[in-house]
């Protein structure tokens, strides 16, 4: 039994007998400082142990085995798993440690397949791991967001084990911040890389340029980039990349140029990043430019990424025609190839093209190209402004066949459509369709019933927005602010104040105009100069809404030196601008001066709209130039379309008792729409005014025949809470006796107040 058991110890070559240490050794007795002369028992379970020698060869064979396999992962995992497990077990304290190589395989195999939580198991487990063992952990940490702050932790491991990390130790931390974009963290690993000379390598300053750009630091990463030597193509193309994220878009073309001066070639890769700076920032000079280079290179063969980021530029600048002819030299267009072309129209609001185009890709599609939610997105976006049962339902019925009904990316362009279309029916189905909804949806609901003039419903989901938990954004809360504005609802305006306050948002440019116009609206003019003094940069929807405030009150001065101050403040008027001062103008009689705005408009190159022309013929006619007024609405398109103009003509005539121009007014009103009912009334009233009874009453039976019903105005007050809505002659609100005592006792004051005035007038 000795025999065996010496025979066994001798076959294994690596067992000091004096020691009882296991080494790799060639003969038993070379592992101490001295020579060993014990002699060679050994027990019976100690040697069966040292058979783990024999199994390193075939434990490497099988790691590297599962490299090359084509089984599914979760099988290659299982293998791993017992791998692992027999190392384990044959890595008894007693027992040799497992080799660094066998152990640095199975760490690889398992960062290769995202197990991550198994690699840090086995590296932790490892008596003495290499830094080739931390560098591979390293780097499937970084690589996986939701592991990356425990890659720092790792590197603080690795540097306390008395390790000195190397170049691809630096690179996994460096990724590691800019994924999570900690600034901090990454100018540590800067500082570091620098004290131990890596930013001479060719990779640490590549990994510097990508986490500086991932922490939103453009100049620092330019800082690093002009400090290298000898920059690679991936170096050039990182900071191009990075330039073009952050809109650097001159640095980026100069870096382009001095990148081809210095004889490097750029890639495909380089020419997309820039191409796509070139189309956010719309500068398609340049972008034919870059075409043109890629078109003389002999070095390149543009692939297809190459050609989505031409087909984009071109979109993006709004050149569809060139768009289309890159897209058809297309030989295989991707799903981004169709993409990307139906935004381009849908950019450009040529609804029937994208919808043509979103045909083709469903005749040609396949299991490997099929509309996704983003095609989806896309040409429903850009059918928004077709009429929905031509292509906005149908397309909606696409959506539910391919499954992409409960998508909120989708479902937010329907809302849009719908409400563009003015079906907030159809709206509200979908919205209630839709299980999970997001921020954005709301906020459709609440801007578009905005739109549509529908306050409470606005109103309504911005309340229903709130009691699910979701934020209010800018959006919501400029579309609740227009809603109470249109109701005129200053209490809830106020609490709509305080929201906007308490969400941070009181420095929103579009929220700050919004807030200037519902208290503009309401009549609390003190209120609104206040908030609009607190904006430092106003727009011109802020000064729009300043000026029509004063203006519609009556305060023309006002209204007249904000915009004399807005003119100073380098703004250029636009057409609500002139709506304003135009309104001003009739408001207060002042036919010069609203003349002048007129002439000024015309100068500025803005085409009078139906709303200027109102506001100017409702000026002229008020102050008796009415053949003026008939001049300027022949000259108007808008007078072959709506009655309005020629109805505003009629009640000036009335009030000036001019029969030739009433007559001719109110037969140009009723060609138009012969059953309204107010140009009856008014024509009737113009006859009235001059004697004519005959014709008079002639009119009243053709009212009476044509049956028509006045719908009654109706206005509306909030007391304590609630809000009452009345109208003319109405008998049916519940404190009537009420409003007949306040109404008897403002106009017994009003009777007293003349008396005094008379009093005063005849005493001198």
């Amino acid at each position: 039994m000795s025999s065996i058991m010496r025979t066994r110890v001798v076959q294994c070559r690596n067992y000091c007998l004096k020691c009882k240490m296991v080494r790799h050794c060639r003969t038993p007795v070379q592992h101490c400082a001295r020579t060993c002369t014990a002699p060679a028992r050994v027990p019976l379970s100690m040697s069966l142990r040292l058979g783990f020698h024999n199994l390193e060869p075939a434990l490497a064979a099988a790691a590297e085995a599962l490299f090359g396999t084509r089984s599914p992962p979760r099988a290659v995992l299982r293998r791993a798993r017992a791998l692992h497990a027999l190392l384990v077990v044959s890595s008894l304290p007693s027992a040799p440690r497992p080799p660094t190589f066998l152990v640095n395989q199975l760490l690889a195999l398992y960062c290769r397949l995202s197990a991550v939580p198994d690699a840090l198991a086995l590296l932790r487990s490892t008596p003495c791991p290499s830094v080739i063992s931390y560098n591979t952990v390293l780097s499937a940490l970084s690589r996986t967001p939701r592991h990356a702050q425990d890659a720092f932790g790792l590197f603080r491991g690795l540097h306390s084990s008395g390790l000195r990390p190397t170049a691809p130790s630096l690179c996994a931390v460096l990724r590691a911040a800019g994924a999570l974009r900690d600034g901090r963290a990454g100018a540590a690993a800067h500082a570091h890389a620098s004290a131990l000379g890596f930013l001479a390598s060719d990779i640490v300053p590549t990994a510097l340029l990508q986490m500086y750009s991932g922490c939103g630091s453009p100049r620092d990463a330019n800082q690093v980039f002009d400090e290298m030597m000898t920059p690679d193509v991936v170096a050039w193309n990182c900071v191009m990349h990075c330039n073009v994220r952050y809109d650097y878009l001159d640095r980026a073309l100069r870096k382009f140029c001095r990148m081809v001066s210095t004889g490097l070639a750029p890639t495909e890769s380089t020419l997309s990043s820039v191409l796509s700076g070139c189309g956010r920032s719309g500068d398609l000079h340049h972008g034919r430019a870059l075409h043109g280079w890629v078109v003389k290179s002999e070095e390149l063969d543009p692939d297809l990424p190459l050609h989505n980021a031409l087909l984009d530029m071109y979109c993006c600048c709004g050149d569809l025609d060139t768009a289309v002819l890159v897209f058809r030299r297309i030989e295989t267009p991707d799903l981004v190839s169709w993409n990307t072309i139906i935004s381009g129209f849908s950019g450009v609001a040529d609804g029937w093209t994208a919808v043509q185009a979103f045909v083709k890709l469903k005749a040609v599609s396949s299991e490997w190209l099929a509309p996704d939610e983003y095609t989806f997105a896309a040409v429903v976006a850009a059918a928004a402004s077709l009429p929905a049962m031509c292509s906005g339902k149908p397309l909606h019925a696409c959506v539910i066949k391919a499954g992409l009904e409960s998508s909120v990316f989708v479902a937010n362009t329907l809302l849009n459509m719908y409400f563009t279309n003015e079906d907030p029916e159809s709206a509200h189905i979908l919205f209630d369709s839709v299980m999970v909804k997001d921020v954005i949806m709301w906020t459709e609901m609440v801007a578009g019933h905005s739109a549509l003039g529908e306050g409470e419903l606005s109103l309504k989901y911005f309340i229903g927005m709130l009691e699910v938990g979701h934020k209010a954004d800018n959006f919501s809360l400029s579309s609740a602010l227009n809603s109470a504005a249109d109701l005129a609802g200053l209490k809830q305006g106020e609490m709509l104040h305080a929201q906007v306050v308490k969400s941070g948002y009181e420095g929103n440019i579009c929220v700050s105009g919004s807030l200037v116009d519902m208290y503009a609206k309401n009549g609390t003019l003190l209120r609104a100069y206040s908030v609009f003094c607190t904006i430092q940069k106003p727009d011109l929807k802020c000064w729009n809404a300043m000026i029509g405030g004063y203006g519609n009150h009556g305060d023309s001065e006002m209204a007249f030196k904000l915009f004399g101050d807005m003119i100073r403040s380098d703004l250029q008027p636009d057409h609500v601008t002139y709506i304003s001062l135009l309104s001003t103008c009739s408001h207060c009689g002042l036919v010069e001066k609203g003349k002048l705005y007129w002439f000024c408009m015309i100068n500025d190159g803005i085409v009078p709209g139906f709303k200027h022309y109102t506001s100017m013929v409702s000026l002229l006619s008020r102050a008796g130039l009415l053949e003026e007024a008939v001049e300027l609405i022949n000259k108007s398109p808008s007078a072959k379309r709506y009655p309005e103009l020629w109805r505003i003509l009629l009640s000036s005539s009335v009030t000036f008792k001019n029969l030739s121009i009433g007559v001719h007014a109110a037969e140009q009103a009723l060609e138009l729409d012969p059953d309204d009912l107010s140009t009856h009334i008014l024509l009737s009233n113009l006859y009235a005014s001059i004697g004519k009874w005959d014709s008079v009453s002639e009119i009243r039976r053709k009212i009476r025949g044509l049956m028509i019903e006045k719908e009654p105005g109706l206005s509306w007050i909030e007391i304590e809470k609630m809000v009452h809505v009345f109208s003319a002659d109405d008998e049916c609100h519940t404190r009537i006796d009420d409003c007949r005592d306040e109404l008897l006792r403002i106009m017994e004051n009003m009777v007293l107040l003349d008396s005094y005035e008379n009093e005063i007038v005849l005493n001198g």
